[in-house]
């Protein structure tokens, strides 16, 4: 059995030392991999966007606060799902936090099962984002070997435009544009014309 947990990993980002014992002791318990920060500074030091990952973030926290630390990762256009952990007192604050994005709030004292479900919930949400950057980047490192040109070429190609329209509309012979399909098809590993526009619209790409 590998001793690597597989359900992904679970940022936790709390003052109280013992709120975050006790979830890394659960949470552990259940095959998670668990990070622990005493603030918010240290978590954006160190996270690593490129992970499968969720937050679990209180509130009300020393220095930076939890609502806080949700706006400097809107600010970067981190997709990482967040569930904020609250006092009584603070479920208008909570609230805020959904109109801005997080996925829940959970009201201290809580019950197991509910932050268990709400992790699962949320991990589900990141490997989805997560294979997205990953089809993006893919996508955005095929669409850079092309030259100025051909991406000129690839993007009349798209819109519809015929080979003699594309001579026109760049100034060159009919044989040069044939020549930038040529090339553009070898580079994006394209077989067919419907390859080539799934690769140059990405999720917009017409369906089969």
């Amino acid at each position: 059995m590998s001793l690597i947990p597989k359900k992904g990993t679970v940022y936790v980002v709390d003052d109280d030392e013992a709120v975050r014992d006790s979830l890394q002791w659960l949470l552990e318990g259940k095959d998670y991999r668990v990070r622990c920060f005493d603030s918010a500074e240290s978590f954006i030091s160190r996270y690593d966007p490129r992970e499968v990952a969720c937050l679990i973030a209180d509130i009300r926290m020393g220095g930076m606060t939890g609502l806080e630390l949700q706006d400097r990762l809107i600010e970067r256009k981190s997709p990482l799902p967040i569930v904020f952990i609250t006092g009584h007192g603070d479920v208008p604050m909570a609230v805020n936090t959904m109109k801005k994005g997080a996925m829940d709030f959970i009201q201290k004292p809580f019950k197991e099962e509910d932050l268990l479900g709400l992790v699962e919930r949320m991990l589900d949400e990141a490997r989805e984002a997560f294979a997205g950057h990953q089809q993006a980047a893919s996508r955005d490192a095929l669409l850079s070997k092309l030259t100025g040109r051909e991406a000129q070429v690839l993007e009349r190609i798209v819109a519809g435009r015929l080979n003699k329209q594309i001579a026109d509309d760049l100034g060159i012979s009919i044989k040069t544009v044939e020549a930038h399909r040529a090339n553009i098809m070898e580079k994006l590993n394209a077989n067919t014309v419907a390859d080539l526009l799934k690769i140059a619209l990405g999720q917009n790409a017409p369906k089969a």
